[in-house]
């Protein structure tokens, strides 16, 4: 295979595109008897399907409650009004997907961002601590990628100051912290079922938790703050989650173990062979901890590797390759959410990874082939890095 890459004309690696994820997903004769059951009955929203899943969610994660909800965006406002946090300073990181942020606002709370650890991508407890004041009620920390967050320093810090502590858990099915998993730390922790997960039920959400008050919240909040009366007890929302998607992520709970495995897998393949090329980073996984790598990032050293993490994309995208830049812009620099930018903690870290990262195509029945062929695109690019810089110099003035 020639080293030339397609952006200087050369054939793509692969012939049709390589998407940046695909959902892991049962054949439907596995699902069949139970569609039907589900359809015969005409129960299609709180059923016997959506308890049993929040059951097995519940068993797996090792919570007393876990609670099913239209979507991990509606777990995080009814967590945050569970907690009364309406009106408070919550410190939460920009380096987050804008849901994390975008719920705060929606229950009427003032986030104050903090920076994160350049390695782990995860709120940094310190830039955390600088941010607190006698208006901070909260902390909200996030799993990127499946990477465990600081649980321990950040449960140690939320004691001292009497802060609750709520993990945006949207990434961390299969994810585990010193051996167990990510669930019953905290308040609360909320998770994702969307496609890109490795739990997928079409769209929603697990709140779990071992408070049985914010549990009790969160359930009658998904049925617009009705308690059963027709009189609603406090604003809620529609966030049922419909019994057909409870039993397509009840089958997906059962390959989670399967999923998690082989992402590591392709995790350990790719790092295997772009770690032989200077100016590429990993992501950092403390010891004691299992990533789920829901995502694959890679940071990009421009001055070292020769090309900048933009140039590699486009390098990418003419092998027929799709990337995704996490999270560019961050939060704070995005539009909705500027005013709320202080000077209280400076956010390098946040802004040099949102310039400098990468997410490479990862999905649980990733064939090591397409991670043999990224890996060879990437070297493409490598190898001819000066030439692929030149083709995105401005043409001289004539």
């Amino acid at each position: 295979m020639s080293h030339r890459p397609a952006l200087l004309g050369n054939e793509p690696i692969f012939a049709e595109r390589i998407p940046i994820a695909k959902p892991t997903l049962p054949q439907f004769a596995e699902l069949a008897d139970e569609f039907a059951q589900i359809l015969n009955s005409g129960i299609l929203s709180k059923g016997s399907r959506r308890a049993a899943f929040e059951e097995a969610v519940a068993e797996h994660l090792v919570v007393e409650h876990a609670v099913a909800v239209s979507s991990c965006t509606a777990g995080l406002m009814l967590t945050y009004q569970a907690l009364g946090l309406s009106g408070t300073e919550v410190v939460v990181p920009s380096f987050t997907f804008m849901a994390t942020v975008s719920a705060l606002r929606w229950i009427g709370a003032h986030p104050i961002f903090a920076d994160v650890d350049a390695g782990t991508t995860n709120l940094d407890p310190a830039a955390a601590e600088a941010s607190i004041t006698s208006d901070t009620k909260a902390i909200v920390a996030v799993h990127n990628s499946g990477n465990p967050a600081a649980i321990a320093d950040l449960l140690q810090l939320a004691n001292d100051y009497k802060l609750r502590l709520v993990f945006d858990a949207a990434h961390a099915f299969g994810a585990l912290y010193q051996g167990r998993p990510i669930g019953p730390q905290g308040d609360a922790q909320v998770f994702s079922l969307s496609p890109t997960k490795l739990v997928v039920a079409g769209e929603g959400g697990i709140v779990a938790t071992n408070d049985g008050r914010i549990a009790d919240h969160v359930r009658v909040g998904r049925e617009y703050g009705n308690c059963g009366d027709y009189n609603s007890a406090f604003v809620g929302l529609n966030a049922r989650l419909p019994e057909i998607n409870a039993l397509l992520g009840q089958h997906s709970l059962g390959r989670l173990e399967w999923c998690v495995e082989r992402r590591n897998r392709i995790a350990a393949l790719y790092g295997e062979r772009l770690g032989r090329m200077p100016g590429i980073g990993f992501l950092k996984v403390d010891p004691g901890n299992r990533c789920s790598y829901k995502d694959f990032s890679i940071t990009i050293d421009p001055a070292a590797f020769g090309l900048n993490r933009d140039e590699l994309a486009a390098a990418l995208e003419a092998e027929n390759i799709e990337t995704r830049m996490y999270y560019d812009p961050p939060v704070h620099r995005q539009m909705a959410y500027r005013s709320f930018t202080s000077s209280r903690s400076a956010l390098r870290n946040t802004d040099l990874l949102a310039s400098t990262i990468l997410n490479l195509p990862i999905w649980s029945h990733m064939e090591d082939a397409v991670v043999f062929g990224v890996c060879s695109a990437v070297e493409r690019a490598y190898s001819s890095g000066d030439a692929i810089k030149r083709a995105f110099e401005p043409a001289a003035a004539v």
